[in-house]
């Protein structure tokens, strides 16, 4: 394991959760901002994570490539409820696996964390519309709830069409009158 790799690594981490936490302050949700993805720094994650560190993209994605599946993403998306993979169970009517639907404040943490994902992974590139359109790049192959998926997108493009101050607005004012959608 490369010195350069750990604190690389590291640094993406933090600089990634420290923007989900000014992203959640912003929707009104900060104690989940501060709890983020604290599971990254786990040795089950982070050592995947160094390993397949390269600073333009998820080191899940390298591991994936490489082994065809990653252990630092099934335990990731385990632990954490803003991923929608969390959110899948037996249903009694077909008896398979099926998506369910997220509860609001972690679909609005799934969209701080998107943000600041594209914003920290595009750099000096990035533009509000770079998370709706990673969204839409697997829409297709997503196994989400289609009530998420679709308030998930709203917010998105909202986002791109509208900018950051009204769509934070928008959505601390969904989750202060906590309206299901």
């Amino acid at each position: 394991m490369q010195f350069a790799n750990i604190w690389n690594h590291f640094r993406t981490i933090t600089r990634h959760r420290h923007a989900v936490i000014r992203h959640c302050r912003k929707a009104g949700i900060l104690w989940q901002g501060i709890w983020h993805d604290m599971s990254k720094y786990s040795p089950a994650e982070f050592v995947q994570g160094v390993k397949y560190y390269q600073g333009t993209r998820s080191p899940n994605e390298e591991e994936r490539r490489v082994h065809g599946y990653s252990t630092a993403w099934m335990h990731h998306k385990g632990r954490n409820r803003h991923h929608f993979e969390y959110w899948t169970d037996y249903s009694p009517k077909t008896g398979r696996m099926e998506p369910v639907k997220m509860p609001l404040r972690y679909v609005a943490e799934m969209f701080c964390d998107r943000v600041a994902a594209s914003k920290i992974y595009n750099g000096e590139k990035y533009k509000d519309s770079d998370a709706l359109e990673y969204f839409l790049r697997a829409k297709q192959r997503r196994v989400i709830h289609p009530e998420t998926s679709d308030l998930l997108e709203s917010l998105l493009q909202m986002l791109a069409d509208e900018g950051e101050e009204k769509t934070f607005a928008h959505l601390r004012k969904l989750l202060r009158e906590q309206k299901t959608y």
